[in-house]
């Protein structure tokens, strides 16, 4: 039997190649890379970027005239608030512009609450009071008005109060100084619809007491 070994050529150890600058891989990853670095970039830029926005100085009522050099500018981060519902800093005023809706103190304009004098619908009413008004009723805050008959001169059953209106905004307050504010002569300018003027105007000469009650949560 032949039992001759057989030479086998010696395996030959495979070099591993060094990824060149065309590699798919190495392109891939570079890519990955440079995308997170921009997007990371972006982000940063983004969260510091800020719009120039309108605030008001004081409060604002329906009718008021609305110009820039009345108005605070605050710098508003992007992303905070809808900036396309508020009047923005960078673009210019209308030069006609009033308030139709009330805008507390302090706060951002809103679009909305600018507008013509033509989409006004109130007239001012000015109401005296008996009494000094409740510290709540302010301008810009919302009141209900009231009308108390007189006291009958007999033993009849007193007519109770009834309301006038609801949720009128207020335009101005007038309080004497000195005691005659604490005792009365207070005056509450009202916005008042054109509808309702009849049944306020009379009200307000016939014999009996207007009072102005705030509605809790609007005075600012």
């Amino acid at each position: 039997m032949d039992t001759s070994v057989m030479d086998l050529p010696a395996p030959v150890a495979a070099r591993l190649r060094r990824p060149g600058w065309r590699d798919p891989r190495l392109l891939a990853g570079l890519a990955m890379v440079a995308a997170s670095v921009l997007l990371g970039s972006w982000a940063v830029r983004t969260a510091q970027a800020t719009v120039p926005v309108y605030v008001t100085r004081g409060a604002l009522v329906p009718g008021d005239r609305v110009a820039a050099e009345d108005l605070a500018v605050v710098d508003v981060r992007l992303g905070t608030v809808d900036l396309d519902h508020y009047l923005r800093a960078d673009r210019p005023v209308a030069t006609d512009g009033v308030a139709v809706r009330a805008v507390g103190r302090g706060e951002l304009v809103p679009a909305s609450a600018v507008g013509s004098s033509d989409e006004l619908d109130l007239r001012p009413v000015s109401v005296t009071l008996v009494r000094a008004p409740s510290s709540d009723v302010v301008p810009g805050a919302l009141v209900d008005l009231w009308f108390t008959p007189p006291a009958p001169e007999d033993d009849a059953e007193p007519a109770e109060p009834n309301q006038l209106a609801g949720a009128l905004t207020v335009a101005e307050v007038s309080t004497p100084s000195g005691a005659f504010g604490a005792s009365g002569g207070s005056s509450v300018q009202v916005l008042v619809p054109s509808s309702l003027l009849p049944v306020i105007l009379t009200a307000l000469a016939a014999e009996g007491t207007v009072d102005v009650v705030p509605v809790l949560g609007t005075g600012g």
